[in-house]
């Protein structure tokens, strides 16, 4: 018995070495890995720290680059480049390597160093593969040089626009795969800050890019071709910018530009039957009144209706069958004329970039009779027109007119050949609300109602407020449209007045149209504090809603609408506007996404 007791406890005592044996390896054991953990994550924090300073470095020479390539200053922009492309790639490599993608597999900060690695990748695939093609892409060659495009170099651009445009798309889809749902607020914010920007380059570089393909067909490299250049008359104001006043018919031959011939809507007169059948959508909206005067055309914002329907006015009262429209107001012409000089117009007062707005919106209705606003009109269209083609002007400063005037809405574009129109449809001057949005849109659009020519008086602004999250995936948003006249009391003319429909008349009635989102809806409104009856129908997939806001002279009136997005809608939401003579005050107020 006692041998067998004393043969227990040194069992049992064995028992306990080996045991304190296991413990001390895993202990040994759990140092060791903790201590490599612990290395590990200081060098990929490092590392990160150094991702950052290469990246933040590389978001200033991207900036620097961006001007340099729009000044033309080639010689400079190679060496920002090369700089961009050495931050980049730095940062490319500090977030690369066996640690990082350890410490991107890791149940914690995995997502976030992930999201960051791709943050990198992108920058650098930009800096290699889309901004190089911008660099070595001569830009000028979108201009006419002595009324002529240079159609080979064209086509030499528009390859290398190509490139940088399939690179760009490349870099935003690998982005938008990353998803953003429990990330840290600073790479989230820096993934969506990233993602807006590249959203921003591809939509101008498509556009552009799109153009270049287009523009030698376009100038007659495969044959003639005829357009109309419309003026939008912002003193009565329409949905697309003002009522379609003096026209002009350019002919264009081998890379040419010659303006042949001139009219005026008012002598394409009335048409009864409507010129061409609305879609009931347009015409439950806007009756047949679209169909039926050159100058409601385009009460709609759809500026491909109002440019077939005036398209097909023109042609049956002169025989001319256009190409296509393209429609610009005075404002884009002030902007012209920066780039040119002042333009003399035989007969009429000179135009210059500080005066030409007042000079065509309001002193022509004080100084000249119809007829003479008419030919002055079409007179300063041809004039500006052989300026802008005929002079040695900055090729890289009229670009960069246009590309202002089309973000403004300024200048728009449609072309009757539906395969040409379809790569024009998804950018801002063909005029047309986005069926697929990437964020929500919302449309104010102003219409007259006075039967005046009060418009040029008016001054506009809107807040777009994003709300709350709804359980079915829509948003609230509020939008707040504030309008002010500055219109005299007295001392306006009756080609200013007109037809006085508001009753005062100085007072100026605006008929307000509110476009929901996409698959959105507005609920209600309030005009002054107080609820208002609204018109309503639909028009492509958006409720569309009317308000009738009038103003006396001095005073200000304030349009309150509710409304909602389409369901599971995400990004910043966009405010288009009508443009009027004198710049909105917009402000969007953004609010954090529904999954946070």
């Amino acid at each position: 018995m006692a041998e067998s007791g004393r043969s227990s406890r040194g069992r049992r005592r064995r028992l306990r070495r080996r045991t304190k044996a296991r413990v001390r390896r895993a202990l040994l054991a759990a140092l060791v890995v903790g201590s490599l953990l612990a290395a590990g994550g200081g060098w990929v924090g490092f590392r990160g720290w150094q991702a950052r300073a290469h990246l933040l470095n590389a978001a200033g020479l991207a900036r620097e680059l961006s001007a340099q390539v729009v000044a033309g200053d080639t010689g400079r922009a190679q060496r920002t480049l090369a700089a961009l492309q050495e931050q980049s790639g730095a940062a490319r490599r500090a977030t690369a390597g066996p640690a990082w993608w350890l410490a991107g597999n890791s149940p914690y900060a995995g997502d976030d160093l992930s999201a960051f690695r791709r943050i990198a990748v992108a920058v650098d695939d930009l800096a290699r593969d889309a901004f190089p093609p911008l660099v070595r892409a001569d830009v000028a060659a979108l201009v006419p040089k002595g009324g002529r495009l240079d159609l080979p170099a064209l086509r030499s651009v528009a390859r290398r626009l190509a490139a940088a445009d399939a690179a760009v798309r490349q870099s935003g889809a690998g982005l938008r795969a990353v998803p953003t749902e429990g990330l840290l607020p600073e790479v989230r914010d820096a993934l969506t800050g990233l993602h807006a920007e590249i959203d921003k380059l591809a939509g101008l570089l498509s556009g552009v890019s799109r153009g270049a393909e287009l523009l030698p067909t376009l100038f007659g490299a495969d044959g003639e071709r005829t357009y109309l250049i419309v003026s939008q008359n912002l003193s009565e104001l329409r949905a697309t910018g003002g009522m379609f006043g003096a026209y002009a018919v350019v002919r264009a031959r081998d890379g040419r530009l010659d303006l042949v011939n001139q009219g005026t809507a008012a002598k394409l007169r009335r048409f009864t039957p409507p010129v061409l059948p609305l879609a009931a959508e347009t015409r439950g909206l806007y009756t047949d009144l679209p169909g039926i005067y050159p100058a409601d055309v385009n009460l709609t914002p759809h500026f491909p209706t109002a440019a077939k329907l005036y398209r097909e006015m023109v042609r049956r009262r002169t025989g001319v069958a256009a190409d296509g429209i393209l429609a610009v107001d005075p404002v884009a012409l002030s902007y012209l004329l920066r780039a040119t000089g002042p333009v003399a117009v035989p007969g009429y007062p000179t135009l210059t970039a500080q005066t030409v707005v007042r000079t065509l919106l309001s002193d022509s209705y004080l100084t000249l009779d119809l007829d003479d606003q008419d030919a002055f009109y079409a007179a300063s269209a041809a004039a500006v027109f052989d300026s802008v083609l005929g002079k040695g002007v900055s090729p890289r400063e009229v670009l960069s007119v246009f590309d202002r005037s089309i973000r403004e809405r300024r200048i728009l574009f449609w072309s009757a050949r539906p395969e040409e129109q379809r790569k024009f449809v998804d950018s801002r001057i063909s005029g047309v609300l986005p069926e697929k949005e990437s964020a929500p849109t919302v449309g104010v659009f102003l219409n007259d109602g006075s039967g005046a020519k009060l418009g040029y008086y008016l001054r506009p602004s809107a807040t777009l407020t994003v709300g709350n999250c709804m359980e079915d995936g829509r948003r609230e948003l509020r939008l707040r449209f504030d309008l002010h006249s500055s219109a005299p009391r007295a001392g306006l003319t009756e080609a200013v007045l007109g037809l006085a429909k508001a009753g005062n008349p100085y007072t100026a009635r605006t008929l307000v149209t509110v476009y929901s989102p996409a698959g959105g809806a507005v609920v209600g409104a309030r005009l002054d504090g107080v609820d208002t009856p609204l018109g309503s129908g639909t028009d492509r997939g958006r409720q569309v809603a009317i308000a009738n806001v009038e103003v006396r002279p001095g005073a200000t009136r304030t349009l309150d609408m509710a409304l909602l997005t389409g369901r599971n809608a995400a990004g910043t939401p966009e405010l288009w506007h009508t443009p009027t003579a004198t710049p909105w005050t917009t402000q969007v107020v953004p609010a954090s996404s529904c999954n946070q």
